[in-house]
């Protein structure tokens, strides 16, 4: 699959710039930065419903409660 990006010059020089500074291509350049963008989204999303759902119910245990719970020690 192949996927053209329109850049102006200055962002054109900044990214290649970059991508040769961390020895990797565009291509990994930019997969990279929309994987991150994604995994980003994924774990705000995540956040936001585990932060409803201790607003709903605002019950915690400690690291040593659920080794208990779970009886290891």
């Amino acid at each position: 699959m192949t996927v053209s990006v329109r850049l102006n010059d200055q962002d054109e020089k900044l990214f290649k710039s970059y991508a040769k500074t961390n020895n990797i291509s565009l291509s990994e350049l930019f997969r990279n930065a929309v994987f991150e963008k994604i995994e980003d989204d994924y774990d705000l999303a995540v956040y936001r419903e585990s932060l409803e759902e201790y607003n709903k119910n605002p019950i915690s245990y400690s690291h040593a409660e659920v080794c208990n719970m779970l009886g290891i020690e």
